[in-house]
């Protein structure tokens, strides 16, 4: 649906938010919830969902007439799809996932495969006109790379450029706009500003463009402004408060270094001030307990007294260290709803989701906003309500804040 009073934005949520493995029930999901939410919040205009695709998933749309009826549904319920969610490649749901959701990461020729096929199926799906994107792993699972691997860093260049050489050439020929949007994420590969600054100007730029402008039979320069047009940034405001990021310092960052922003993700993160004694600081960890659940990777990234950043791979490891008294702050990687500020005792980021939009009207960094609560089923039973009223208390939140 459109926002801003020349609509100049498009407000998408992501349907990893519905448990479903399988085309059927992803497609089962999409025809309970897409006519019903679109009735209840744009029923005059059409409605864009932002759809998350498995590997297999994407395998049995090309494989079969799959795609064409879902098309069709599309078209008669007045729904579109202009942003793919390309970054769990297997089941997002009913198992444990951690860190396996980076896998397979940018080394992998099966990441590629995977990307191209959710290209394919994107091109198809995209409306005339419309710029699409398609998120993805930011990169790697750090701890999977040693520092000063030989073979990891070529690897992942050379497959994220094959795909920027296949929307290049979908843009030149069939004058589609397409982009793969990199998603920064506590423990990836890459994770914060400074690292996405330095992987497009030290990794990315100085290897691929050499190689773009040699397929594509271009300059350098064309191929540097290809690379900068399909290769951009998932900008997960979870994930980036998560990470302290001052949102307008690294946005400049993005503009000097020429980054652009595929899509606004929102997504608000556990935010909790570890101040006072033994016992306080034990009531919060019993009421965290929670949290610290089996599916998901919850990383903790802790502001020390110092201001020194110390992290924490998954909460259930951070809840012995939280009498440490030298520990100011913990955020968490836990995905609460957006329009709750305060979850008992826990603050949230729900101030970081409004300083970026704050931002997006003034500079319009992207068209796309993605709502992206994928926790629904995992949250502790306080959190938990139906989920359609939820998914719709999610927009409101989201155009109320827009407006203010």
């Amino acid at each position: 649906m459109q926002l801003g009073s020349d609509g100049n934005f498009e407000l998408t949520y992501c349907t990893n938010i519905h448990p479903g493995n399988g085309w059927d029930e992803v497609f089962a999901n999409l025809r309970k919830y897409g006519p019903a939410l679109k009735s209840r919040l744009s029923p005059n205009a059409p409605f864009g969902l932002g759809l998350r695709l498995s590997n297999q998933e994407a395998k049995e749309l090309v494989e079969s007439n799959s795609l064409e009826e879902l098309a069709a549904f599309l078209d008669e319920n007045g729904l579109y799809v202009s942003i793919l969610n390309g970054f769990p490649y297997g089941s997002f749901h009913r198992q444990v996932v951690k860190a396996d959701v980076f896998a397979p990461d940018w080394r992998d020729k099966e990441r590629l495969a995977y990307t191209l096929r959710l290209a394919k199926l994107l091109k198809r799906l995209l409306p005339a006109g419309a710029e699409g994107g398609i998120s993805t792993v930011p990169l790697s699972y750090k701890r999977w790379i040693a520092p000063g691997d030989a073979e990891a860093w070529p690897s992942i260049v050379q497959n994220i450029t094959a795909v920027a050489e296949t929307m290049a050439r979908m843009r030149r020929s069939e004058n589609i706009l397409m982009h793969l949007d990199i998603e920064p994420e506590p423990d990836g590969l890459i994770e914060n500003g400074a690292e996405i600054v330095d992987f497009y100007q030290n990794r990315l730029i100085p290897v691929a463009a050499p190689m773009l402008a040699k397929a594509l039979e271009v300059s350098l320069e064309e191929a540097r402004e290809d690379l900068l047009e399909h290769v951009r940034i998932c900008f997960d405001t979870c994930h980036l408060a998560v990470e302290y990021e001052n949102f307008d310092a690294m946005l400049k960052q993005f503009t000097d270094a020429g980054i652009k922003v595929g899509r606004l993700q929102i997504s608000s993160a556990l935010k909790i001030e570890l101040h006072g004694d033994t016992l306080r600081r034990a009531g919060l960890s019993a009421d965290l307990e929670p949290f610290a659940e089996s599916t998901y990777l919850h990383q903790v990234i802790e502001r020390r007294i110092s201001g020194e950043l110390h992290r924490y791979p998954d909460l259930i490891k951070a809840l012995p260290s939280i009498q440490d008294r030298e520990a100011a702050e913990w955020r968490i990687h836990f995905h609460v709803p957006l329009f709750v500020e305060q979850c008992g005792n826990f603050g949230s980021t729900q101030g970081q989701i409004r300083t970026a939009m704050e931002l997006l009207k003034r500079s319009h960094f992207t068209r796309h906003l993605e709502i992206e609560t994928y926790t629904w089923d995992v949250l502790p039973a306080s959190l938990k309500q139906d989920l359609l009223e939820s998914i719709v208390r999610e927009y409101q939140w989201v155009i109320e804040a827009f407006q203010a």
